[in-house]
Protein backbone atom coordinates (compact mmCIF):
# COMPACT_ATOMS: atom_id res chain seq x y z
CA UNK A 1 0.00 0.00 0.00
CA UNK A 2 1.28 3.13 -0.64
CA UNK A 3 0.33 6.31 1.49
CA UNK A 4 1.34 9.80 -0.90
CA UNK A 5 0.24 13.29 -0.75
CA UNK A 6 -3.23 14.11 -2.65
CA UNK A 7 -2.02 16.21 -6.27
CA UNK A 8 -4.31 18.08 -8.36
CA UNK A 9 -4.11 15.29 -10.80
CA UNK A 10 -6.00 12.83 -8.56
CA UNK A 11 -9.28 15.45 -8.09
CA UNK A 12 -10.76 13.64 -11.12
CA UNK A 13 -10.16 9.94 -9.68
CA UNK A 14 -11.27 11.10 -6.26
CA UNK A 15 -14.76 12.35 -7.45
CA UNK A 16 -15.36 9.13 -8.98
CA UNK A 17 -14.32 7.65 -5.95
CA UNK A 18 -17.34 9.51 -4.34
CA UNK A 19 -19.90 9.37 -7.27
CA UNK A 20 -19.50 6.12 -7.00
CA UNK A 21 -20.00 5.42 -3.58
CA UNK A 22 -23.30 8.04 -3.91
CA UNK A 23 -24.69 5.54 -6.88
CA UNK A 24 -24.47 2.78 -4.09
CA UNK A 25 -26.23 4.84 -1.64
CA UNK A 26 -29.05 6.37 -3.22
CA UNK A 27 -29.26 4.42 -6.31
CA UNK A 28 -28.43 7.33 -8.57
CA UNK A 29 -25.35 8.71 -10.71
CA UNK A 30 -22.83 10.79 -8.40
CA UNK A 31 -22.27 14.51 -9.98
CA UNK A 32 -18.88 15.92 -8.53
CA UNK A 33 -16.47 16.60 -10.86
CA UNK A 34 -12.44 16.67 -10.30
CA UNK A 35 -13.19 20.83 -10.35
CA UNK A 36 -15.52 20.38 -7.20
CA UNK A 37 -12.81 18.23 -5.91
CA UNK A 38 -9.61 21.29 -5.69
CA UNK A 39 -12.66 24.31 -4.53
CA UNK A 40 -13.39 21.85 -1.77
CA UNK A 41 -9.51 21.42 -1.20
CA UNK A 42 -9.14 25.03 -0.68
CA UNK A 43 -10.10 24.30 3.29
CA UNK A 44 -7.91 21.52 4.06
CA UNK A 45 -4.23 21.81 5.91
CA UNK A 46 -3.59 17.90 4.26
CA UNK A 47 -4.57 15.83 1.89
CA UNK A 48 -4.10 11.88 1.16
CA UNK A 49 -4.72 8.89 -1.14
CA UNK A 50 -3.77 5.62 -0.14
CA UNK A 51 -2.69 3.54 -3.62
CA UNK A 52 -2.82 -0.61 -4.61
CA UNK A 53 -0.95 -1.88 -7.87
CA UNK A 54 -1.22 1.75 -9.17
CA UNK A 55 -5.04 2.03 -8.23
CA UNK A 56 -6.47 4.53 -5.68
CA UNK A 57 -8.44 2.64 -3.01
CA UNK A 58 -8.87 5.61 -0.52
CA UNK A 59 -8.92 8.94 -0.13
CA UNK A 60 -8.97 11.40 2.94
CA UNK A 61 -8.86 15.36 3.49
CA UNK A 62 -7.64 17.12 7.28
CA UNK A 63 -8.87 20.71 8.18
CA UNK A 64 -9.17 22.98 10.84
CA UNK A 65 -12.25 24.65 11.57
CA UNK A 66 -12.40 26.93 14.54
CA UNK A 67 -12.05 24.69 17.54
CA UNK A 68 -12.48 21.72 15.46
CA UNK A 69 -10.64 19.30 12.98
CA UNK A 70 -12.56 18.21 10.23
CA UNK A 71 -11.81 14.46 8.72
CA UNK A 72 -13.27 13.80 5.43
CA UNK A 73 -12.66 10.39 3.61
CA UNK A 74 -13.75 7.94 1.04
CA UNK A 75 -12.62 4.61 0.63
CA UNK A 76 -13.30 2.09 -2.15
CA UNK A 77 -11.74 -1.02 -0.85
CA UNK A 78 -14.17 -2.03 2.02
CA UNK A 79 -13.69 -3.82 5.09
CA UNK A 80 -9.92 -3.65 4.77
CA UNK A 81 -9.32 -1.69 8.02
CA UNK A 82 -9.02 1.59 5.56
CA UNK A 83 -11.72 3.87 6.76
CA UNK A 84 -10.07 3.30 10.39
CA UNK A 85 -6.40 4.68 9.19
CA UNK A 86 -7.93 7.16 7.89
CA UNK A 87 -9.65 8.09 11.25
CA UNK A 88 -6.20 7.51 13.38
CA UNK A 89 -4.55 10.00 10.99
CA UNK A 90 -7.38 12.81 11.14
CA UNK A 91 -7.07 11.90 14.89
CA UNK A 92 -3.06 12.42 15.20
CA UNK A 93 -3.70 15.56 12.85
CA UNK A 94 -6.32 16.55 15.79
CA UNK A 95 -3.63 16.40 18.38
CA UNK A 96 -0.83 18.04 16.65
CA UNK A 97 -3.06 21.24 15.85
CA UNK A 98 -4.49 21.07 19.28
CA UNK A 99 -8.30 21.22 18.90
CA UNK A 100 -10.59 20.80 21.20
CA UNK A 101 -13.07 18.73 19.49
CA UNK A 102 -13.08 16.67 15.96
CA UNK A 103 -15.93 16.42 13.44
CA UNK A 104 -16.03 13.45 10.76
CA UNK A 105 -18.91 12.72 8.51
CA UNK A 106 -20.87 10.33 6.68
CA UNK A 107 -23.53 9.90 4.38
CA UNK A 108 -26.63 9.03 6.15
CA UNK A 109 -27.54 5.15 4.27
CA UNK A 110 -23.87 4.36 5.40
CA UNK A 111 -24.63 2.39 8.37
CA UNK A 112 -21.29 0.79 8.08
CA UNK A 113 -19.07 4.21 8.67
CA UNK A 114 -21.76 5.16 11.60
CA UNK A 115 -21.11 2.10 13.36
CA UNK A 116 -16.95 2.97 12.36
CA UNK A 117 -17.58 6.78 14.14
CA UNK A 118 -19.85 5.27 17.46
CA UNK A 119 -16.61 2.25 18.08
CA UNK A 120 -13.85 5.33 18.05
CA UNK A 121 -16.32 7.60 20.77
CA UNK A 122 -17.91 9.66 18.14
CA UNK A 123 -21.37 10.44 18.64
CA UNK A 124 -24.02 12.42 16.00
CA UNK A 125 -24.47 16.20 16.44
CA UNK A 126 -26.16 17.49 12.88
CA UNK A 127 -27.81 16.19 10.26
CA UNK A 128 -27.22 18.43 6.61
CA UNK A 129 -29.36 18.10 3.39
CA UNK A 130 -27.83 18.53 -0.30
CA UNK A 131 -31.18 19.69 -1.74
CA UNK A 132 -31.98 20.13 -5.22
CA UNK A 133 -34.28 21.78 -8.14
CA UNK A 134 -34.48 20.46 -11.64
CA UNK A 135 -35.75 23.80 -13.37
CA UNK A 136 -39.10 22.91 -16.26
CA UNK A 137 -39.32 26.14 -17.01
CA UNK A 138 -37.74 29.88 -16.85
CA UNK A 139 -38.31 31.32 -12.98
CA UNK A 140 -40.84 34.18 -11.95
CA UNK A 141 -39.01 37.39 -11.13
CA UNK A 142 -38.93 38.18 -7.76
CA UNK A 143 -40.98 40.55 -6.16
CA UNK A 144 -40.33 42.38 -3.06
CA UNK A 145 -41.68 45.04 -0.88
CA UNK A 146 -41.29 48.81 -2.40
CA UNK A 147 -38.10 50.35 -1.51
CA UNK A 148 -35.95 46.92 -2.16
CA UNK A 149 -34.45 45.62 -5.26
CA UNK A 150 -32.32 42.66 -6.20
CA UNK A 151 -29.22 43.45 -7.76
CA UNK A 152 -26.18 41.81 -8.93
CA UNK A 153 -22.59 42.44 -6.28
CA UNK A 154 -20.69 45.13 -7.38
CA UNK A 155 -16.74 45.53 -7.40
CA UNK A 156 -16.26 47.35 -4.82
CA UNK A 157 -18.91 45.61 -2.32
CA UNK A 158 -17.00 42.70 -0.93
CA UNK A 159 -16.57 43.68 2.12
CA UNK A 160 -19.72 44.67 2.53
CA UNK A 161 -21.03 41.42 1.35
CA UNK A 162 -18.62 39.83 3.56
CA UNK A 163 -20.05 41.61 6.80
CA UNK A 164 -23.75 40.54 5.57
CA UNK A 165 -23.16 37.27 5.45
CA UNK A 166 -21.30 36.71 8.54
CA UNK A 167 -24.43 38.91 10.23
CA UNK A 168 -26.95 36.34 8.82
CA UNK A 169 -24.90 33.20 9.70
CA UNK A 170 -23.99 34.94 13.15
CA UNK A 171 -26.40 31.86 15.22
CA UNK A 172 -25.55 29.30 12.35
CA UNK A 173 -24.26 25.98 14.20
CA UNK A 174 -20.15 25.95 14.13
CA UNK A 175 -20.04 29.37 12.30
CA UNK A 176 -16.60 30.25 12.06
CA UNK A 177 -16.04 33.24 9.50
CA UNK A 178 -12.17 33.60 7.93
CA UNK A 179 -10.42 36.97 8.55
CA UNK A 180 -11.82 39.35 5.52
CA UNK A 181 -8.18 38.89 4.15
CA UNK A 182 -8.04 35.54 4.38
CA UNK A 183 -12.00 35.57 2.70
CA UNK A 184 -11.12 37.95 0.10
CA UNK A 185 -7.88 36.37 -1.38
CA UNK A 186 -10.17 33.04 -1.84
CA UNK A 187 -13.08 34.63 -3.03
CA UNK A 188 -12.30 37.89 -5.42
CA UNK A 189 -13.36 37.74 -8.59
CA UNK A 190 -16.21 34.85 -8.59
CA UNK A 191 -18.99 37.24 -8.28
CA UNK A 192 -19.06 36.98 -12.34
CA UNK A 193 -17.57 34.86 -14.93
CA UNK A 194 -17.29 35.29 -18.63
CA UNK A 195 -20.71 34.77 -18.76
CA UNK A 196 -22.30 37.39 -16.29
CA UNK A 197 -22.51 37.96 -12.36
CA UNK A 198 -23.03 34.92 -10.14
CA UNK A 199 -23.94 36.89 -6.76
CA UNK A 200 -26.91 38.89 -6.33
CA UNK A 201 -27.83 41.24 -3.15
CA UNK A 202 -31.29 43.00 -1.81
CA UNK A 203 -30.86 46.75 -1.68
CA UNK A 204 -32.19 48.69 0.63
CA UNK A 205 -30.90 51.95 -0.49
CA UNK A 206 -27.50 51.73 1.06
CA UNK A 207 -27.21 48.81 2.37
CA UNK A 208 -27.00 45.25 1.27
CA UNK A 209 -30.31 42.94 3.38
CA UNK A 210 -29.70 39.99 2.01
CA UNK A 211 -26.69 38.38 -0.03
CA UNK A 212 -26.36 35.00 -2.11
CA UNK A 213 -23.25 33.35 -3.37
CA UNK A 214 -23.41 30.86 -5.94
CA UNK A 215 -21.45 29.15 -7.96
CA UNK A 216 -21.83 28.14 -11.41
CA UNK A 217 -20.06 24.70 -12.03
CA UNK A 218 -20.58 22.79 -8.95
CA UNK A 219 -22.14 19.10 -9.10
CA UNK A 220 -23.08 19.40 -12.71
CA UNK A 221 -25.24 22.31 -12.66
CA UNK A 222 -25.69 25.22 -10.50
CA UNK A 223 -24.67 25.66 -6.76
CA UNK A 224 -25.94 28.45 -3.99
CA UNK A 225 -22.99 28.29 -1.79
CA UNK A 226 -23.88 30.65 0.89
CA UNK A 227 -27.48 32.56 1.03
CA UNK A 228 -28.17 35.07 4.31
CA UNK A 229 -30.40 37.57 5.17
CA UNK A 230 -29.83 39.82 8.09
CA UNK A 231 -32.17 39.72 10.79
CA UNK A 232 -33.74 43.24 10.89
CA UNK A 233 -34.87 42.13 6.64
CA UNK A 234 -36.44 39.01 7.48
CA UNK A 235 -39.78 37.84 6.91
CA UNK A 236 -39.83 40.21 4.25
CA UNK A 237 -39.54 37.64 1.02
CA UNK A 238 -36.04 38.59 0.58
CA UNK A 239 -34.25 34.59 0.56
CA UNK A 240 -37.09 33.50 -1.73
CA UNK A 241 -36.75 36.60 -4.17
CA UNK A 242 -32.89 35.92 -4.27
CA UNK A 243 -33.45 32.18 -5.00
CA UNK A 244 -35.58 33.46 -7.92
CA UNK A 245 -33.14 35.49 -9.38
CA UNK A 246 -30.48 33.14 -8.80
CA UNK A 247 -32.53 30.08 -10.74
CA UNK A 248 -33.25 32.88 -13.48
CA UNK A 249 -29.69 33.49 -13.96
CA UNK A 250 -28.85 29.19 -14.48
CA UNK A 251 -31.77 29.09 -16.56
CA UNK A 252 -30.45 31.46 -18.50
CA UNK A 253 -27.25 29.45 -19.11
CA UNK A 254 -28.76 26.72 -19.86
CA UNK A 255 -28.35 24.67 -15.78
CA UNK A 256 -31.57 23.09 -15.10
CA UNK A 257 -30.30 21.36 -11.85
CA UNK A 258 -29.82 23.93 -9.12
CA UNK A 259 -28.41 22.65 -5.44
CA UNK A 260 -26.94 23.57 -2.01
CA UNK A 261 -26.51 22.29 1.02
CA UNK A 262 -28.83 22.89 4.64
CA UNK A 263 -28.66 22.51 8.24
CA UNK A 264 -31.22 20.37 8.21
CA UNK A 265 -31.81 22.25 12.17
CA UNK A 266 -31.23 25.59 10.83
CA UNK A 267 -33.05 27.92 13.39
CA UNK A 268 -34.39 30.26 10.37
CA UNK A 269 -36.26 28.28 8.51
CA UNK A 270 -34.71 27.56 5.40
CA UNK A 271 -35.74 24.04 4.84
CA UNK A 272 -39.38 25.05 4.69
CA UNK A 273 -38.40 28.55 2.45
CA UNK A 274 -36.61 25.95 0.22
CA UNK A 275 -39.29 23.49 -0.08
CA UNK A 276 -41.45 26.68 -0.94
CA UNK A 277 -39.55 27.38 -3.91
CA UNK A 278 -39.48 24.29 -5.17
CA UNK A 279 -36.16 22.05 -3.80
CA UNK A 280 -36.46 18.51 -2.34
CA UNK A 281 -33.85 17.01 -0.34
CA UNK A 282 -31.90 14.45 -2.61
CA UNK A 283 -29.55 13.22 0.20
CA UNK A 284 -28.54 13.91 3.90
CA UNK A 285 -25.03 13.72 5.53
CA UNK A 286 -24.34 13.14 8.78
CA UNK A 287 -21.83 14.65 11.20
CA UNK A 288 -20.38 13.26 14.24
CA UNK A 289 -18.15 14.57 17.00
CA UNK A 290 -15.35 13.77 19.44
CA UNK A 291 -13.41 15.53 22.02
CA UNK A 292 -10.06 15.52 20.92
CA UNK A 293 -7.98 13.48 23.51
Amino acid sequence: MNIRPFTEDDAPVVAALISAEEERLYGRPGRLTGADILMFLHWSKEAWVWEEDGRMVASATYGVHGDAADIRGIVADKGRGLGAEIIERGEAFARAEATKKIFAAAPEPDSAARALFESRGYREVRRFYSMAIDLIEAPSEPVLPGGLVVDELHDDEYEAFYRALNESFAEHWEWHPKPFDEWLELRKGQHRDEHGPVWFVVRDGDELAAVTRNDADVAGGGYVGAIGVRPAWRGKGLGKALLYRTFAEFWRRGKTRVTLDVDSQNATGAVALYERVGMYVDSCGVAFEKANQ
